[in-house]
């Protein structure tokens, strides 16, 4: 049996999975709210428990993390937690674990998804020997590098979220000087994100926002803010999901560049199938293809939305599988 993991700022995943050639089977999953545990030892311990007696024999484990991971320890961007894999395993009694980056763990994911569990935003003209790229936004924003390297993909971790925020037009601009204001400075993460969506809601509603009902330099949920944008209740909100939209089909662009994403960009994360529509619209694709003159080999980049809301645990699962292989 393998234990998987994807490891958020918000949400903690933990699966069970037997291991099967391609794609490992799931057998059990449950979520926990990250910042109602210590660490991640204490929600292993809460899963396992709820497991029937005597307890899955586990062979390995990886977890997807949100952070830097060095030597195998990772302490989390956006949460209080530090996890050691070698701890992880001695506690456990584990024979493998592993830390991944939460999107290299979800990249591993990506050769194994089946057709309905993504949705085409570009068909373009997949070169199946090319590399491919992934880039999620949720909590924070992630980006991973697939490399095609002897006959499969090769998932590398980034921390590309952290890049500085490249402003494109007008509206950016003058995004960036507000958040410079706020924060002291901009990176992507501060735009294409669950918090970036509230930053540009405020950024677009310095009186308030009746739709979303908050006040002046009140944050509204940004679940809230894509509710009343994709209902058209609110101009400003539509501008504001517009901007999130338009940056985040730019930076998946300059990922394409980066990687040579000949195989496809994956766009995973939560929040990308709930605004499926917006993706959709042209506004994304347009933003993803304006880099003159990079625009013909754009447009024939395949680029996809994950829609299955494990990916980050499967791809952890497939990881273990591969590395118990």
């Amino acid at each position: 049996m393998l234990l998987a993991g994807d490891v958020g700022g918000t949400k903690t995943l933990l699966g069970l999975f037997l291991d099967s050639p391609g794609r490992p089977r799931l057998v059990d999953a449950c979520a926990f709210a990250t910042r109602d545990y210590p660490g991640l030892g204490e929600v292993i311990e809460a899963f396992l428990r709820a497991q029937p007696s005597p307890g899955p024999r586990l062979a390995g484990a990886s977890f997807g993390v949100a952070g830097p991971i060095v030597n195998q320890v990772v302490r989390l961007t956006n949460v209080p937690w530090v996890v050691d894999a070698s701890e992880v395993a001695a506690r456990f009694a584990i024979p493998k674990v592993t830390l991944l980056n939460d999107l290299q763990a979800m990249a591993y994911s990506v050769p194994v998804l089946e057709p309905g569990e993504v949705a085409v935003v570009q068909e373009g003209r997949a070169v199946g020997t090319g590399n491919a790229a992934l880039i999620a936004a949720g909590t924070g924003l992630g980006e991973a590098l697939l490399h095609y390297v002897g006959g499969r993909f090769i998932p590398s971790p980034t921390e590309g979220g952290h890049a500085d925020f490249a402003p494109r037009t007008a509206d950016e601009m003058a995004l960036l000087e507000h958040l410079v204001s706020r924060f002291g400075r901009a990176d992507y993460e501060r735009v294409i994100s669950g918090p970036g969506l509230a930053n540009i809601h405020l950024f677009t509603h310095p009186a308030g926002c009746a739709a979303c009902d908050v006040g002046p330099g009140q944050a509204a949920p940004p679940s809230v803010v894509s509710a009343a944008a994709l209902g058209r209740r609110c101009p400003a909100c539509v501008r504001a999901l517009e901007i999130f939209v338009s940056v985040y089909g730019a930076e998946a662009g300059n990922l394409a560049l980066r990687s040579v994403a000949t195989s496809g960009v994956f766009v995973g994360g939560g929040i990308a199938p709930k605004i499926l529509p917006a993706l959709q619209d042209g506004r994304f694709i347009a933003a993803f293809r304006a880099k003159a003159p990079m625009e013909p080999f754009l447009s024939r980049v395949p680029v996809s939305v994950i829609l299955n809301d494990r990916a980050g645990l499967l791809g952890a699962a497939v990881h273990a599988s591969l590395r118990g292989s």
